[in-house]
């Protein structure tokens, strides 16, 4: 568990401000999340009287993916005039990409009232929070136990650690420049199914902040039979044919490298194989086909 809370709440007692889940697969999907940073003091008149005073700008910060659900939160805060007036908190799935969870969440499919009984669903939770730390115009001001809960937000029995921790990244880190993509999930799939394997290519892809934050490459069956996970059975062979190693194993790589290359593909020969990315003999141009007609959705 992170000590964010120990340690914003002795910044306070020093008479600062601070200031600056779901599927998982043998492969995850690759992310450029940036890494988890501290917030330092941002200055401030008569402390406790008057709020934090930030640069103008769009902010934006990461706590760490869930291990259990590959949710990974993030935090986007609008600064204007010195004081946040805008907060987003949202996550992405390092291990299947695809929709936001805020978007999962109103779509009914995260299901915290109807399977879990809560009185509020996901996505209303996270806006009560985010009023909350418009309103205090601090992280730190939302304390949490243990096991990452708050007494401090009314209504919000849902952990709030990670937005604490993603809040303070993203304060921490400046004003941050964002891509010209659309933030949301999205999907493409090849037009048939592969004769020879019986799989159709898919491709999701995550867009937070403006870039692509994560994405999976991968295809189904007619039975709905995920392909990077049929091969994390054992049940592609590659090895066993006397590739060096599995298929989910080589296109984790291709993920990884569209993701760091910001949405970029290698080159490419004529049977869609590639050079740059080492230990990949796999054909994979398919693959970059479909993520760019994917985000056409999001230009």
């Amino acid at each position: 568990m992170k000590k964010a809370s120990v340690i914003l709440t002795s910044a306070l007692a020093l008479g600062l401000l601070a200031g600056c889940g779901n599927n998982t697969n043998n492969a995850p999907a690759a992310t450029n999340a940036p890494a988890e940073t501290k917030a330092p003091a941002a200055n401030a008149t008569n402390a406790g009287t008057e709020t934090a005073k930030y640069q103008d700008g769009t902010y934006y910060g990461t706590a760490e993916a869930d291990a259990k659900t590959g949710w990974q939160s993030f935090a986007i805060l609008t600064v204007e005039g010195g004081k946040i007036t805008k907060a987003d908190w949202n996550a992405f799935n390092v291990n299947t990409a695809g929709d936001l969870k805020k978007k999962v969440s109103e779509d009914g499919k995260y299901g915290m009232k109807e399977k879990g009984g809560a009185k509020a669903d996901w996505h209303e939770q996270a806006a009560t929070a985010e009023a909350f730390l418009i309103e205090k115009q601090d992280p730190a001001a939302i304390t949490f136990n243990a096991e990452g809960k708050t007494d401090a937000v009314s209504g919000v029995s849902i952990g709030v650690n990670d937005f604490v921790v993603a809040a303070q990244a993203a304060l921490a880190a400046g004003p941050a420049q964002a891509g010209a993509l659309k933030d949301g999930g999205y999907h493409a799939e090849g037009a048939e199914f592969d004769p020879n394997n019986g799989f159709k290519s898919t491709v999701d892809l995550t867009v937070a902040n403006g870039n692509v934050v994560a994405a999976k490459f991968s295809g189904v069956n007619k039975d709905g039979v995920d392909k990077q996970q049929y091969s994390a059975d054992g049940k592609y062979g590659m090895k066993a044919a006397g590739a060096q190693a599995e298929w989910h194993e080589e296109i984790a790589k291709v993920q990884a490298y569209y993701v760091e290359n910001k949405a970029t593909a290698p080159a490419l020969n004529d049977e869609g194989k590639t050079d740059a990315i080492s230990g990949v003999s796999i054909s994979v141009g398919e693959y970059f086909t479909l993520a760019e007609k994917a985000l056409e959705g999001a230009k």
